[in-house]
């Protein structure tokens, strides 16, 4: 009983639900109002606007793409005159300690050739006071007395001979005391000489620490500039990719109106025939029955998703990787470790290294091979300072160079599988790294094995 009122009463609602969607006149009243519906010229204006956008953006990644790599070039530049800014410190410094070395030299020299004049004066003057005094007696000075108390004139003329050795052994002194003076005078001499050239080799090094320091602040002007002109194409590129997102958006909100109302007609047309099938159907005489329809089976059930599928290399290296994290400071690093890094008239000193402790390429290479080597703070001698390997053959615990026309700016420790530990440049810290082969120089430096 239940199930046949519960039948009449959906066939009541089936009855009303025909009526209210055929109304009175037969038009469509389930389908809501039509959405907005953008005009074919107002899609293309938009696409063409987003083509424009994204036409742009290409230009300007391309254009940044070229300063990013007219930058980097630019910092190998910066990093290659900070290097030869260090060559040259280290250069200027060994020039002054041996200019001091050599004014310490002529000064003794000179010292004692004065003291050996002092003594051929002094002797030359006891020695004229003997002849003289030798010419006014008619004998050697002191004769008179050594010829009183004579007990014979065999002993008399022994006493005589025995004054002349002494006057004699006097001039020999002199003489003596003469090429002793002639020596010294010419050491004071060969002093003085070297001491020129190291006073000439110091300004050589001196103008040479100058002309470097002003190449190096001449590549940090470039360099900024260039980071300068990257920020502009940055903000430019920025501004062009909203744009950009700006017009997409605005596309694909003009297409997801003109879908929307695409779907509302497909909808419309579904509707207004489903209702034309309901009214021929409504219209047909009745039959003494209908029978039902069985569906012939049942909708497959989709199928769960599948399941988603010391002295040793490792001693140098062990150091090396101890002081992950250090910072980087230009000129920092001994074989005991990180010091405090120097000034050198730009980007260092941007960065303040000069109040850092740390490392910088050199120094850190030069606190890993502590127990290897002793190393000079300057990569491109360290690049010397052992046998060189190609780098087809270079293996853990080598050393990498980087450089331009041959010179070195760059250096920094192989871990092997193409990682390398190093101390980069100025706000960075020591860290690990792949290798980067743009630059490098052909050969890597070995001093183990």
């Amino acid at each position: 009983m239940r199930s046949g009122r519960a039948r009449a009463s959906w066939a009541a609602i089936g009855s009303l639900t025909v009526v209210l969607l055929l109304g009175g006149t037969g038009t469509a009243v389930a389908v809501p109002p039509p959405p907005p519906n953008p005009s074919d010229s107002e899609l293309n204006s938009s696409r063409e606007e987003a083509d424009s956008r994204a036409g742009e953006v290409g230009r300007l990644t391309n254009q940044l793409a070229e300063a990013e790599s007219r930058l980097g070039e630019l910092q190998a530049d910066v990093e290659l005159k900070m290097e030869d800014a260090n060559k040259a410190r280290v250069d200027m410094e060994t020039a002054q300690d041996e200019a001091s070395a050599a004014q310490r030299d002529a000064e003794s020299a000179g010292a004692e050739a004065d003291a050996a004049a002092s003594a051929v004066e002094n002797a030359r003057s006891d020695l004229d006071k003997f002849v003289g005094a030798s010419y006014q007696q008619g004998s050697t000075i002191g004769s008179v007395s050594a010829y009183i108390g004579s007990d014979s004139p065999k002993d008399l003329l022994a006493r005589a001979q025995l004054l002349n050795a002494v006057g004699g052994s006097q001039v020999d002194a002199l003489e003596g005391m003469q090429r002793a003076q002639t020596d010294k005078s010419n050491k004071d001499a060969e002093a003085r000489k070297k001491l020129e050239i190291a006073r000439e080799k110091q300004a050589a090094a001196e103008r040479a620490k100058s002309n470097a320091d002003a190449a190096q602040n001449e590549a940090i002007r470039a360099q900024q500039d260039q980071e300068a002109e990257n920020g502009r194409l940055e903000s430019e590129k920025s501004d062009v990719e909203r744009r950009l997102y700006e017009a997409q958006s605005k596309v694909s909100g003009l297409e997801g109106q003109r879908q929307r109302y695409e779907d509302w007609q497909a909808q419309k047309r579904a509707e207004e025939e489903e209702q034309a099938r309901k009214a021929a159907l409504a219209q047909q005489p009745s039959s003494g029955g209908s029978k039902g329809t069985k569906n012939g089976g049942s909708a497959g059930r989709p199928s769960a998703p599948s399941a988603p599928a010391g002295r040793s290399v490792e001693s140098v290296i062990a150091r090396a990787m101890s002081q992950l994290g250090v910072v980087y400071a230009w000129g920092g690093g001994n074989q005991s470790g990180p010091t405090r890094g120097i000034r050198d008239g730009g980007v260092a000193d941007a960065h303040g290294d000069y109040r850092k402790i740390g490392f910088d390429c050199s120094g850190l290479m030069i606190y890993a091979f502590a127990g290897v080597k002793g190393l000079p703070h300057y990569s491109g001698y360290q690049y010397n300072a052992g046998p060189k390997v190609p780098l087809s053959q270079m293996r853990r615990g080598d050393m990498l160079f980087w450089g331009r026309g041959g010179r070195i700016h760059h250096v920094a420790l192989y871990l092997g599988n193409g990682q390398m530990v190093e101390a980069p440049h100025s706000g960075s810290v020591v860290k690990v790294s792949p290798v980067r082969y743009g630059g490098i120089m052909p050969y890597a430096t070995r001093l183990i094995g």
